[in-house]
């Protein structure tokens, strides 16, 4: 399209009503796009049909716009950003559910950990099928490993070493390299593994019963080696959305969201569209055919709209007057009185095409045969 009209697009893009927007961002502060994305969601949650293995985990999307939920996390390569917490199949790496941070929720029961109420929320459409969410340290607890088990999900993650379950005899920082202790319950396993010196990994699981060691020298158990396997399907998102960007300079957080949404959906087409054809396709190449795809509506509309105004110009120009070739493919400006047939441009003698003489006996006989073919 032309820079100006996608200025004035950019310029005047909304996601909701304005005149309505101050009496719900009382109640709602993602009021200026919630409409949209809880549709996307609902799209994505919907649209696909995710493995055993989930993992949750938070996406901080990178941007400084102002807004009262605006997040700093200096772990993060980008300290300041929108958080969102993040659903995503592990095999494939679609994401399954998503939704914003926004601060203190006024809906969340009174008692209940921000960390549990994030886990159910985002594996509520997934829950009572048999499947495995993975998740940090922040996550992870036995309260939440009791609530997955109820619905016929387990649990596979790290537990940070403050939470009361962590047994006081496993803190000790003298303990010898590569050994390994568990403790189990009736409803999950604790594996505390030491893979070297002054540093101890504590991982609960809930769809292991048995723990076992590898037969080699660090020795470390199935739990500690499922998990390194299954960590990751939030983090490789991340970075596949962040390859292939249409992120762009804007001061309004709405139109920031609105790039990360449309990254995700970008992503979570070409994870579909595999899975429908069957096809190996290179997401760049994908991403360029979805781009021109969407786009052919908007072209295919205005070359008919410029077709129509050139046709209802005249086949020559008016008396007196003289028009430039607007092809240019055999001249330097040359003066044209005729249009092509065609595209209505005009056109001079060296532009034009010769056409070989024919009687009118072999122009019917090619006519006929090109009919029959």
């Amino acid at each position: 399209m032309a820079r100006k009209r996608f200025q004035d697009i950019m310029q005047h893009l909304r996601f909701d009503d304005m005149f309505t927007r101050r009496e719900r961002a009382e109640t709602d502060r993602f009021a200026a796009i919630s409409d949209l994305w809880e549709s996307f969601a609902a799209n994505c949650i919907s649209s696909y049909i995710p493995g055993r293995h989930i993992t949750v985990d938070e996406q901080l999307f990178p941007t400084k716009k102002r807004c009262c939920f605006l997040q700093y996390i200096a772990t993060k390569p980008d300290k300041f950003g929108i958080k969102f917490w993040v659903a995503c199949d592990l095999k494939s790496k679609y994401i399954c559910n998503v939704f914003p941070y926004l601060g203190k929720d006024p809906s969340r029961p009174s008692g209940e950990r921000l960390s549990d109420n994030v886990v159910m929320r985002l594996m509520e459409p997934f829950m009572d099928k048999g499947r495995t969410v993975t998740t940090d340290n922040f996550f992870t607890s036995i309260s939440l490993a009791q609530r997955l088990i109820s619905r016929k999900t387990t649990i596979l993650g790290t537990v940070n070493k403050c939470r009361r379950e962590i047994p006081q005899s496993t803190k000790r920082n003298d303990r010898a390299e590569f050994t390994t202790q568990v403790f189990s319950t009736s409803d999950a396993t604790l594996t505390v593994y030491v893979p070297k010196r002054k540093k101890v990994v504590y991982v609960l699981s809930s769809m292991h019963s048995v723990v076992e060691t590898e037969d080699t020298t660090r020795r470390k158990p199935n739990t500690i080696t499922q998990y390194n396997k299954a960590k990751c399907g939030v983090d490789m998102m991340d970075k596949m959305v962040r390859e292939y960007s249409v992120r762009a300079g804007t001061r309004r957080w709405p139109v920031a969201v609105f790039y990360n949404m449309i990254d995700m959906a970008a992503l979570n087409a070409h994870v579909l569209y595999q899975a429908c054809t069957g096809v190996q396709e290179r997401r760049v190449d994908f991403l360029v055919e979805l781009a021109k795809e969407l786009a052919n509506s908007h072209v295919s509309e205005k070359k008919a709209c410029k077709e129509q105004l050139l046709r209802q110009q005249p086949a020559t120009p008016g008396p007196g007057k003289r028009a430039k070739c607007q092809i240019n493919h055999r001249c330097i400006k040359n003066s044209a009185s005729m249009r092509c047939v065609d595209c209505y441009k005009y056109t001079c003698g060296k532009c034009t095409k010769p056409m070989p003489w024919q009687c009118q006996m072999c122009a019917d006989s090619a006519d006929n045969a090109q009919s029959e073919g």
